[in-house]
């Protein structure tokens, strides 16, 4: 008979696998980028195991290349990953009872183990902190092989990584449309591209993404309940 974890790790696979795709490929185009600088294959391959924020990363390559300024550097960072900030806060209570399973998961929650976690619903069979681990789990190592392989091919080839990310941008596409198909009502997705859609024509494209997340924030925290009686209401 199959254990709580092992259910937990085969029912939270299928769910990563189109991470799986984006981050081999994003992975190896960074992997690729830091040899290209001149770096030793290790250093893609450490990076992307300890740091884990896929952005970041490539900032990190270029800063290891200029003058040492750690409080500059530190401040960046804070400014590109703001936004988990609000990732925190909305997992609170999904994190409040899965025990020291709490720790792996704050310290790998990157944008795409957020968005499965935030809004998947397993099987009621299946123990949910394990299942957000293995989530976690399955896109750090997806990330770290993408990483290795580039980092190891890098070496022998070499081509232009300008708009690789935009592979990611079709990857939060993919998972948005699939978590619309599966919900009954859109009220909170609706809710998150009309703040969206204001925030970009207010603050513009480079601006808009902390603003976004204040204000889906505010709105779910104030409009919870009524939200949530609507979920629960039969069609």
């Amino acid at each position: 008979m199959a254990t709580p974890v092992r259910l937990a790790a085969r029912a939270a696979f299928p769910a990563t696998i189109p991470i799986l795709a984006g981050f081999t490929f994003l992975g190896a185009a960074y992997g690729i980028y830091m040899t290209s600088l001149g770096f030793h294959p290790i250093f893609p391959i450490l990076m992307s195991f300890f740091i884990f924020a896929g952005s970041i990363e490539f900032i990190t390559a270029n800063l290891l290349l200029m003058a040492f300024a750690p409080f500059q550097a530190f401040l960046l960072a804070i400014m590109v990953n703001a936004r988990h900030l609000f990732y925190g806060l909305s997992m609170l209570d999904k994190y409040h009872s899965v025990g020291k399973k709490k720790f792996y998961l704050i310290f790998g929650m990157c944008d795409e183990s957020f968005s499965i976690n935030y809004t998947a619903k397993p099987d009621p069979s299946i123990d949910k902190g394990w299942f957000m681990f293995f989530v976690t789990l399955y896109n750090h190592m997806y990330w770290v092989g993408g990483s290795t392989l580039g980092a190891l091919l890098g070496q022998y080839i070499t081509f232009n990584t300008e708009g690789l990310l935009f592979v990611m941008t079709a990857l939060f596409v993919v998972i948005f449309l699939e978590n619309w198909l599966q919900e009954k009502r859109h009220t909170s997705a609706l809710i998150g591209l009309v703040v969206s859609v204001v925030s970009l024509m207010v603050f513009g494209a480079n601006q808009f993404v902390i603003p976004t997340m204040i204000g889906i924030l505010v709105i779910l925290i104030a409009f919870r309940k009524p939200l949530e009686r609507r979920e629960v209401k039969p069609l």
